[in-house]
Formats: structure tokens, C-alpha cells, sequence
């Protein structure tokens, strides 16, 4: 999970720093490659925290979900549709559900960890109290 974050940041960088110059044809590619990694992203996350994650499972789905993705918009456009939005929507849906089950799994992890330390600090208070 550390080189997957590691990777991320520093193409996060690079996007930032590297200049580029995307041309009119060529973005709706980049834009739903852009969202098939997002979307494999936060389901590596979501993977990890389900302790199930597996870095070649990880790296294929990247590939294969960006090569999809691209060769959907690119089938589109020779037949004349407009199939980037088919794409978005299914992204956009597992983007968004893998970001609930991240969340919903870390606000249970982050309040029984409050309900336990709550406890605690209850027991500390009530043997120092006995104690007097």
C-alpha cells in the first residue's frame, strides 16, 4: 500500500509540474482514463482496508479499466455516439460507491475507538474515585 501511495503522489506531481499541452481530440480520452484510475484508486483503498488488497490485482485493474475506458470513447467516436458519458456514469457510480464503503468503514473504526477510550477514561475516573 506504501508504493501504491508513494505512486500516486508522485503522479500527482508530475501532473503538476510536467508541462503539457492536451489538444481538444485528445481530451475526453485523458478525462475518462483519469476517472478509470480514480475509480481503481479508491477501490485499492477500499481493498486495503478490507485486508484483501494484492498490488498485481491492483496494477491490472489500473491497466485494464483505463484501456477500457479509452477504447470505449474511441469505439464512440468512429460510430458516431457519444459513449464518454456511458463511461463517467459507471466510473462515477463506483468512484462514489468505494468512497462510501471507505467512509462508512472508517467513521465505525474511528467511533468504537471513542466508545472504548470513553470506557477507559470511565473506569480511570471511577477507581481514582474508589481509591479516595
Amino acid at each position: 500500500m506504501i508504493a501504491v501511495t508513494i505512486a500516486v503522489i508522485l503522479g500527482v506531481l508530475a501532473g503538476l509540474y510536467v508541462p503539457y499541452n492536451l489538444s481538444s481530440e485528445t481530451l475526453p480520452y485523458v478525462a475518462v482514463g483519469l476517472l478509470a484510475v480514480m475509480d481503481t484508486v479508491f477501490g485499492g483503498i477500499w481493498s486495503y482496508f478490507e485486508r484483501r488488497f494484492n498490488l498485481t490485482m491492483f496494477v491490472s485493474g489500473l491497466v485494464s479499466n483505463s484501456i477500457l475506458a479509452i477504447l470505449f470513447v474511441l469505439m464512440g467516436n468512429k460510430l458516431g455516439l457519444d459513449l464518454s458519458l456511458a463511461v463517467v456514469v459507471v466510473f462515477g457510480v463506483r468512484i462514489f460507491n468505494n468512497l462510501s464503503s471507505i467512509r462508512h468503514f472508517l467513521f465505525k473504526r474511528y467511533s468504537r475507538k471513542e466508545r472504548i477510550r470513553a470506557r477507559l477514561l470511565e473506569a480511570s475516573t471511577q477507581n481514582q474515585k474508589n481509591d479516595e
